[in-house]
């Protein structure tokens, strides 16, 4: 786990005062691990804990947090006074964040804890950089250390559609990705679209290709065919790590004689998945969009969907 810092600045920036729930300590059976975070404002939250009545209890005590913007540490055992059966003991720490303080965080490492930051906590950090890695979430000497969340996976997600929705709603949690969304206008998107997702609304989406990191994955999806080719095209031609493409197999065979005709290598078309998601999860949107999570989840980016091309009405 690492600490998800540009979603805390974006919840701050929607929400104003914001309070991050953290697992800073674990003993025992417990519902989540060291670096497990939930966020919480005034009339909503994001994340999890572990769910049950310890999250229900520590949100509840993190909105109360809120006006005086305090800082605070508590153990809860998992026992029957909470209604969970885990056996262990969870020690979490709320801290309440406003603009000026998000803004403060350090995009590296992520260290505090009372009174001046000890020689083990120095010591732990330059070996680190040292060494150029980033420290696990742990505990040493009262301070708590997390690692701040660089993205693995950059995904752009053309088209917010049905079937794009589905995908937003289910890798936006996701920790790891960052989301990039294209739709031709602002009114195509949801009203409240997932938190940390760029949104980019533009009349020629094809245009924004250019400004696609070439290692970035790619979803296509949108409302238009004679879109989703062209957009095939340009990504062909600028690169990118892995590219699915909703449709049929019908579908699938015209674009691939179009590209062809385009100038592109049969090995080249190949990289492009058509259909995305897993076929036997069935059509419906969230249904492929589990398919594609699990693909992401298990490393098989490379091939986003599986290519039986069954046909489908998209």
């Amino acid at each position: 786990m690492a600490f998800e810092l540009e979603t805390l600045r974006h919840a701050v920036r929607q929400h104003g005062c914001v309070a991050r729930v953290v697992v800073a300590e674990t003993v025992g059976s417990t519902p989540r691990e060291p670096g497990a975070a939930m966020l919480v404002w005034q009339d909503g939250q994001s994340g999890t804990i572990g769910g049950g009545e310890l999250e229900h209890r520590a949100a509840a005590e993190a909105r109360a947090m809120l006006p005086a913007g305090e800082d605070r540490e508590c153990r809860h055992a998992l026992g029957p006074s909470l209604g969970q059966c885990c056996g262990g003991a969870v020690v979490l720490r709320t801290e309440v964040y406003d603009t000026p303080r998000a803004a403060a965080l350090p995009d590296t490492v992520i260290a505090r804890g009372p009174g001046e930051m000890p020689l083990s906590v120095r010591r732990l950090l330059a070996n680190a950089r040292g060494q150029g890695r980033l420290c696990d979430v742990q505990r040493l000497d009262g301070w708590l250390i997390e690692p701040v969340a660089r993205p693995e996976t950059r995904l752009w997600i053309w088209g917010a559609g049905h079937v794009g929705r589905a995908l937003a709603e289910v890798l936006a949690p996701l920790p790891g990705i960052a989301i990039t969304w294209v739709d031709t206008a602002p009114e195509r998107f949801p009203d409240n679209p997932p938190d940390a997702i760029t949104i980019l609304p533009a009349t020629r989406p094809e245009q924004l290709v250019s400004h696609a990191p070439t290692d970035a994955h790619h979803l296509i999806l949108t409302f238009s065919h004679a879109l989703d080719l062209e957009l095939c095209h340009r990504l062909l031609s600028h690169g990118f790590a892995s590219a699915g493409l909703i449709g049929s197999a019908t579908k699938r065979a015209r674009f691939w004689s179009r590209l062809g005709a385009l100038g592109h290598s049969s090995a080249s078309i190949s990289r492009i998945t058509c259909p995305i998601g897993d076929s036997t999860l069935g059509k419906h949107p969230q249904a492929i969009a589990i398919g594609v999570a699990a693909a992401i989840l298990s490393g098989e980016t490379a091939a986003i969907g599986r290519n039986d091309a069954k046909d489908s009405c998209a």
